[in-house]
């Protein structure tokens, strides 16, 4: 049984081969159940909660991902969040890795933004915005210059030290790198801007978006939050991961249907129709484009697969 930990798995999956396994998932895909959500009791203390996220290819491989958050241990000086993915034989049942769940968490979700931006984003693409600082800001930039002439980075955080930091750890070939205390006027010259952030407030305003622009909203994961105000969603033309995942639990998207400033038909495809070819994507130069994610199991499944078959011994 292979035991990769942070280093591993970040080895085992390089962007160009993670985009494509997230493709192909898309495109193929697999069995994938609602994941479970477990509130786990803590004598004393907030209840924690336990989060199961399984799926599987039939006959192939089987994979659950355990993540477990616990509010009381930052009084203990640990991570609130623990994870990891365990991968098993479809066949057998056996338990082939165990593997780092935050670091395949964090790429698999700037694999996914990369694979819808592939197909939305400008050809000719090369000034992107990044809109926070947090751990999956340098996956994101990473991810996108992978499938986008990227040649002018911008970083933005509302703790600029922070975007500073971030910065600095960016050694991309070719690219050139900015913080910015802006955000009005980066977003303005940005042909791509992404986002990944706990925002409860938009950020970014539809009016700021350019002709051709393309607006990857990763962060807002709760009904709760939001990135994008109703002028975004409003002129873009909208896409998501999983309709189920984006429009349930997304707030870029579900704000505005329960206001009524959307449909549910306004989102024009997922990334399974992206993939298999059943939407072309972006189909005009002008035209603004916006993606939702959320996290899917199944980009977990393709990502574990793909560090497995790396790391395993001939």
């Amino acid at each position: 049984m292979l035991v990769l930990n942070e280093a591993d798995t970040r080895a085992a999956l390089p962007w160009g081969d993670l985009i494509e396994a997230l493709r192909v998932m898309f495109r193929d895909g697999c069995e994938m159940p609602v994941r479970h959500h477990h509130d786990v009791a803590v004598p004393g203390e907030e209840a924690a909660t336990l989060l199961l996220m399984p799926a599987w290819q039939p006959g192939s491989y089987i994979g659950v991902k355990m993540v477990s958050v616990f509010p009381g241990n930052t009084g203990r000086d640990l991570p609130a969040i623990h994870g990891s993915y365990l991968l098993s034989s479809g066949k057998t049942g056996q338990l082939l890795a165990i593997i780092d769940g935050a670091e395949l968490t964090a790429r698999r979700t700037a694999a996914a933004s990369a694979v819808a931006a592939d197909y939305l984003a400008a050809k000719d693409a090369r000034r992107m915005l990044m809109v926070g600082a947090g751990r999956l800001s340098l996956n994101l930039i990473e991810a996108h210059a992978c499938v986008r002439p990227i040649c002018e980075v911008t970083i933005w955080a509302r703790d600029a030290r922070k975007a500073e930091a971030t910065a600095a750890q960016l050694d991309l070939p070719g690219v050139t790198v900015a913080v910015s205390t802006d955000l009005e006027a980066a977003a303005r010259q940005a042909d791509l801007i992404s986002c990944a952030t706990l925002s409860s407030q938009p950020l970014i305003r539809g009016e700021w978006l350019k002709d051709g622009a393309h607006l990857d909203l990763v962060g807002a994961f709760k009904p709760s939050m939001r990135e994008s105000d109703d002028r975004a969603v409003e002129r873009a033309s909208l896409f998501v991961d999983t309709r189920d995942g984006a429009l349930s639990e997304g707030g870029d998207l579900v704000q505005p249907l329960r206001a009524g400033i959307i449909a549910a038909g306004a989102v024009r495809a997922d990334l399974a129709e992206l993939a298999g070819g059943r939407h072309p994507g972006r189909t005009e130069p002008g035209e603004i484009t916006l993606f939702k994610s959320v996290g899917a199991a199944l980009e977990d499944l393709a990502g574990a697969i793909l560090a497995f078959e790396r790391s395993r011994p001939n």
